[in-house]
């Protein structure tokens, strides 16, 4: 486990509209490894938002991350059928 580095932190930060003071408290947060089978880049970026905010819905990883819906769609099936991400109702919560 390794502590998630503030850079990112602050990134999902202004991205979400995060206070400070939550961003102080996700700093501390550890987190997993980003898991070896990922390979790309946007399947990378979308698991470590989902792990640092706990979950989020399409729309919420489409304006954070700046990516197209389809995009996002497709990195979410493929992280689910890989088993590291779960949808509860709207939303998609690293497994």
């Amino acid at each position: 486990m390794y502590a998630m580095e503030d850079s990112f932190i602050s990134i999902v930060g202004v991205r979400t509209g995060m206070t400070t003071q939550t961003r102080t408290q996700q700093s501390a947060k550890q987190f997993d490894a980003v898991p070896a089978r990922l390979d790309s880049p946007q399947s990378k970026l979308v698991y470590l938002y989902l792990e640092a905010t706990d979950g989020a819905t399409v729309d919420d990883l489409k304006s954070a991350l700046s990516m197209k819906k389809i995009a996002v769609l497709s990195v979410l099936s493929s992280l689910s059928s890989d088993g590291l991400v779960e949808k509860d109702g709207d939303t998609y919560v690293a497994s």
